[in-house]
């Protein structure tokens, strides 16, 4: 009887423990679907090129929806409930970053783990990279150069599809990457820097005995960080977690000190392939919107002057021709990005850069008749197809304004933002969400999303005193622009009011897709021109 008991007992546990695993599985395949009901067209051809390494050609031929494409991964085993890194990974490298939280991810989650976990090989990155690069235009000059190789019968050819056939004739593989550069090199030096970058790293690549690689750290999507590690070696991350470039070089440069010829020169070479042109007849245009006084709800900015001041010696001592507008409404706002955006002058300039210093809320900033103007409005008249003379070009937007609601400002510090007893007049909305969806972008936000930011009466803004600190101490080091902003980050963390009460706490968001650094000034810093900095 006692027997019978302890019989019935382990069924009861196996058929709960069977349908626990029931739930497990429906709930998997339940955020599979959604995921899929979520993409579109070109997301379903982007994840079946990068997953060309992990199945055949033959399997991914029949692929019509995302669905198709989970199902043969979980049928090699790549994927299952278990782990679903893959998938992750995937959405990552097509920037589908809002569905990741279906599967329990960040964006900063799953570049952490990319280094151990990452199923996407540094070949398959490269060529979606220089896919996602190749406008219309290049596409058909490609495809002309190409036209020997190309199947007589007239059919219409995506970037991907062209390097698929390539691969597919066997013109293109991880090893031989020859008639890529060639191509790149009559229609993009832009495109063949990608190519050449990766061919480089895979040139330095530390090998073993068999001479096959030991271990690929990930590929930024944002940049062309391609160095290759041994499993024994950390991770080397990119500059948004807090590394600077000089320690990857010098991790760089100890990975390959025994190499031979090629690559003793790769430092220099790695700067160069992975940055963006800076060297054009003229640097580029800066503006400045400096907004002091508002109506009658908002308060004077006193000190803003100072901070307006101080942006204009710092961007004409880095070679930009520097533009500064007061008080401006919404609407007068709104009219000098589109002056600008029509600006044809962008043709020879390497680079744009806007400073904007308001109050705000969060995602926008305010007009002088404190109506509110959108920071993605603002950024949007700049996009390769609203102005295509900066395409492909760097854009930096850095913006002075509260992101938060109210707050008791001591004497000798204000907020950035509405008095307190006024009510907030929008949604959050992260620094993330205001940059358009395209690549070449940085926003370099005062304080992060829901906080105000502080401005002394007399010496300015702390974000923009930082920024120009570091800008005059590290341009001359040859530093990028994110590492610069990291050590913005930094510096604003340390400050406290009189009352050591307020902190603040800046926060970049970009989509750049290689390092900006500019070009050393012959000039010594302004600080140095000029006594009271």
């Amino acid at each position: 009887m006692g027997r019978d008991r302890n019989s019935c007992k382990r069924q009861r546990e196996t058929v709960g423990f069977s349908n626990m695993e029931d739930d497990i599985s429906l709930k998997f395949r339940q955020q599979l679907l959604f995921i899929d009901e979520n993409l579109v067209a070109e997301d379903v051809a982007a994840l079946k090129f990068l997953c060309t390494d992990l199945l055949t050609f033959k399997k991914l031929e029949s692929v019509k929806s995302a669905a198709d494409i989970f199902h043969l991964l979980m049928a090699e085993e790549y994927l299952n409930e278990e782990d679903t890194f893959l998938v992750a990974e995937l959405l990552y490298r097509i920037k589908c970053h809002s569905l990741l939280r279906k599967l329990g991810y960040t964006k900063e989650k799953v570049q952490e783990c990319l280094h151990e976990k990452g199923r996407v090989s540094p070949y398959r990155q490269m060529l979606y990279e220089l896919s996602e690069n190749i406008t219309g235009e290049m596409l058909k000059s490609i495809i002309f150069l190409l036209q020997d190789f190309l199947p007589k019968r007239r059919i219409t050819l995506s970037a991907l599809d062209l390097l698929i056939l390539l691969e597919k004739q066997g013109h293109l593989n991880e090893n031989n990457v020859q008639m890529l550069e060639e191509v790149c090199m009559n229609v993009s030096p832009d495109l063949l820097e990608t190519v050449n970058c990766y061919k480089r790293a895979k040139v330095c690549l530390p090998q073993e005995e068999n001479g096959l690689p030991i271990k690929e750290s990930s590929l930024s999507h944002t940049g062309c960080i391609k160095v290759f590690t041994s499993p024994q070696e950390t991770s080397i991350k990119s500059v948004s977690s807090n590394i600077n470039d000089n320690n990857l070089l010098q991790g760089f440069s100890e990975m390959i000190l025994d190499l031979p010829g090629e690559c003793s020169n790769v430092e220099n070479e790695y700067k160069k392939m992975t940055s963006y042109k800076m060297d054009g007849p003229h640097r580029g245009f800066c503006l400045v919107i400096n907004n002091v006084n508002f109506g009658r709800s908002l308060q004077e900015r006193k000190g803003s002057c100072k901070d307006a001041g101080e942006l204009e010696r710092v961007f004409k001592w880095l070679g930009l021709d520097v533009k500064i507008y007061t008080n401006l409404t919404s609407h007068e706002i709104k009219e000098v990005m589109r002056t600008w955006q029509s600006m044809q002058e962008h043709k020879d300039r390497d680079c744009f850069v806007c400073c904007i210093l308001s109050h705000g809320e969060s995602g926008a900033v305010y007009g002088k008749d404190e109506e509110l103007v959108s920071i993605r409005t603002i950024m949007s008249h700049f996009t390769a197809k609203q102005c295509p003379q900066l395409a492909e070009k760097p854009k930096l937007f850095f913006i002075q304004a509260c992101q938060g609601k109210e707050i008791q400002c001591p004497v000798y510090v204000e907020a950035d933002a509405r008095i307190p007893d006024l009510p907030s007049m929008q949604e959050n909305i992260s620094p993330s969400e205001s940059i358009p969806e395209e690549a070449d972008f940085l926003l370099g936000m005062a304080t992060i999303d829901g906080y105000v930011s502080f401005r002394h009466i007399q010496q300015g803004a702390w974000y923009i005193q930082a920024l120009c600190s570091k800008l005059q101490q590290l341009v001359p080091r040859g530093e990028d622009i994110l590492s610069i902003l990291t050590e913005v980050n930094d510096d604003v963390s340390r400050r406290v009011d009189r009352l050591g009460t307020k902190k603040q706490m800046p926060q970049p968001a970009y989509t750049l897709r290689k390092k900006f650094i500019f070009p050393i000034p012959r000039d010594p810093p302004p600080s140095q021109q000029h006594s009271g900095f």
